[in-house]
């Protein structure tokens, strides 16, 4: 059924939640999880075209997807991470373009209502931009 599936990190608690599901299915379907946390400040947002180096947000959202990863690797799960650049939908749909997977999980918080209303949630938007589940 599922043999990759991209699991969208916030580095909130929402991603315990979405693990402890994706973990279940991946068990159920034999997949492999890729991790991918979309860091999008000032600096990662222009980090290629300014040749700027790494925030310190940014090396702190590395060192969490690998120890996310670590941790779902100790449990006997196949699991890689990638911390992406930019905007959070467009990103995401890249990765998961890039990495051939069949399923995208990702969690949904509603904090941003304003920017929602006017450009759409990031889930709705990298629904828009796949067409697998």
């Amino acid at each position: 059924m599922y043999t990759k599936i991209l699991v969208a990190i916030e580095n909130s608690a929402a991603d315990q939640a979405v693990l402890q599901h994706i973990e279940r299915l991946a068990r159920l379907t034999g997949a492999g999880l890729l991790l991918v946390h979309v860091a999008d400040g000032f600096a990662a947002r222009h980090f290629n075209d300014l040749e700027l180096r790494e925030s310190e947000e940014m090396r702190e959202d590395r060192a969490y997807l690998q120890q996310l990863c670590e941790d779902m690797s100790g449990k006997g799960m196949v699991c890689a991470a990638r911390l992406a650049m930019g905007d959070p939908a467009t990103e995401l749909v890249r990765v998961a373009a890039e990495e051939g997977v069949d399923l995208i999980a990702m969690s949904t918080h509603g904090h941003r209502f304003l920017q929602d209303l006017l450009r759409g949630s990031t889930a709705d938007r990298v629904r828009h931009g796949v067409s697998i589940p």
